[in-house]
């Protein structure tokens, strides 16, 4: 008896439809097709175990088990479920209603007990069968929460192979999972370990970090050991915009592909902070592998990533940065399959100044060698550097301002007028559906939208010539300037928005290092 049951396989961050095929005839054989990886071979000894501590025999008959379209490589033990409710099915040994099996997919990784274990990439396989019309999804028990974030479509968590043999008997019934999933967006998205009111001092630097989160720019902060640079990185996504509905969900399918959802939850509800260690290596910054996984830049989609100690990075690792920072995707291609994932983030890093850690320290002595300041920062490239918006130095914090009781300002304040700064670039950039905040501007919108008035050319210019800028400093120098201009409410860019956004190229200044 032919019987067919439904399942998906993740590509990218899209999930695409799988039809397994299950034909029982007379004989003893057991054959799976389909291009199926070892993974999915392997799952004939657990169905068996699994139903015979279940109480059930494994059927004797020559069983082809066929995974359709034939041509797309699965992989991975989440097709366990659904290839036993087939088998079981087309023996028809159960009583298990085949007509029923057509409304619903499945997907599990069952365990020698009959258990069902989590799965990667739940999110995505719930979003293709709402798209495909099932009425229902059967899924572990683990991972119910985080389908049910998809309205419009039944969700199911079985904890073992029973319970769904008993559902598709008509025994029993599985309880759908549901999930109000705009009340525990907004429910959670408001919470932070971390807060500026903590940080002591270095009232430039917050600034300058409050300049880089209302204009979505890229930004490094240079100084000595101590001064406080990873404290205040880790406080950034605290000021940033709270996440919208639709980047909640773009983000929450990236991580569910990746395993990082946790168990029992449905939906992210705060932006990312992704902060790898230098020893990192080009397929886990970028993503890939054999069968292509979302790296670092792609888990940090609609968030920070974090990079301490920036020339402690692989050279290699960095220049792999620099297509991404640009075009805000990656595209992965391999012999077995190709996958592009999404990767708008914003990149924050920090670095001592020199190998010792205290050029240009007010107090402590530099003790690198002539010409070792400059070798170090050259473990940088300039192309990297040129997608950087703002870069500032940091100074230690005296004793005084650590001593200091009084609290500064809380994130929640710094992260209002952030938000009324994007409010301004949202209506700004409404007719550009790929452009989001200032850091985005093509030359186009540049030339448009950040034009300064007389006095600040002229003063762009000096500056320009005083510090020897080089060219590429200049559009970013506009983009920031839009920035602090959004940030005032200014419909124009004025002589000190500008000032301040040239205060932000120390490192393209010919006399670093030197």
């Amino acid at each position: 008896m032919l019987v067919k049951t439904y399942a998906a396989t993740v590509q990218g961050i899209s999930a695409t439809l799988i039809t397994i095929e299950v034909n029982c005839t007379k004989g003893i054989q057991f054959y799976l097709v389909g291009l199926a990886d070892v993974a999915i071979r392997e799952s004939h000894e657990r169905i068996i175990s699994a139903l015979q501590v279940n109480g059930l025999k494994f059927p004797r008959y020559r069983i082809v088990v066929n995974l359709a379209p034939a041509d797309i490589r699965k992989e991975g033990a989440a097709y366990d479920l659904p290839i036993a409710i087939g088998i079981l099915a087309s023996a028809n040994e159960t009583g298990i209603d085949t007509e029923m099996l057509e409304k619903y997919m499945l997907m599990g990784e069952l365990s020698l007990d009959g258990s069902l274990q989590p799965i990667k990439g739940v999110l995505p396989i719930a979003i293709k069968a709402r798209e495909d019309g099932f009425e229902g999804l059967i899924v572990p028990k683990q991972n119910a929460r985080e389908a049910a974030v998809v309205n419009n479509l039944k969700v199911y968590g079985a904890e073992n192979i029973k319970e769904v043999i008993d559902f598709f008997c008509g025994k029993s019934e599985l309880e759908p999972t549901v999930v109000d999933t705009r009340e525990e967006f907004y429910a959670g998205r408001q919470h932070f370990d971390c807060d500026f009111s903590e940080v002591r001092g270095q009232e430039n630097v917050k600034r300058a970090l409050e300049v880089a989160a209302a204009g979505g720019h890229n930004i490094i902060m240079i100084g000595p050991p101590g001064s406080g640079k990873s404290m205040m990185a880790k406080r950034l996504p605290s000021i940033l915009p709270p996440f919208t509905l639709h980047e909640a969900l773009e983000t929450t399918k990236i991580h569910s592909v990746a395993g990082k959802v946790g168990k029992n939850m449905s939906l992210l509800t705060q932006r990312p902070f992704r902060s790898p260690h230098h020893t990192i290596s080009n397929v886990a910054m970028v993503g890939g592998g054999t069968y292509p996984q979302p790296g670092e830049i792609s888990l940090a989609h609609n968030g920070v990533l974090f990079l301490d100690e920036l020339p402690e990075f692989n050279r290699s690792v960095l220049e792999v940065l620099r297509q991404p920072l640009e075009d805000r995707r990656i595209g992965i291609s391999r012999a077995h399959s190709a996958a592009d994932y999404p990767a708008s983030f914003m990149l924050v890093a920090s670095m001592n100044p020199c190998p010792c850690g205290y050029y240009n320290h007010p107090e402590r002595q530099c003790l690198c060698t002539p010409g070792s300041v400059q070798k170090y920062m050259n473990r940088i490239s300039g192309p990297l550097l040129d997608r950087i918006d703002i870069q500032i130095e940091i100074v230690p914090v005296s004793f005084e301002k650590i001593s200091e009781q009084k609290p500064s300002e809380p994130s929640a304040n710094i992260r209002e007028r952030v938000i009324r700064a994007r409010e301004i670039q949202s209506k700004r950039f409404a007719p550009c559906p790929d452009v989001y905040c200032n850091a985005q501007m093509n030359a186009k919108q540049l030339h448009k939208y950040a034009v300064p008035d007389a006095d600040g050319l002229n003063s762009l210019k000096i500056a320009m010539q005083k510090f020897n800028l080089s060219a590429r400093a200049y559009d970013r120098i506009l983009k920031v300037s839009r920035t602090i201009a959004d940030l005032e409410g200014a419909p124009d860019i004025m002589l000190p928005h500008l000032a301040e956004a040239i205060n932000y190229r120390n490192l393209d200044r010919d006399t670093w290092g030197t």
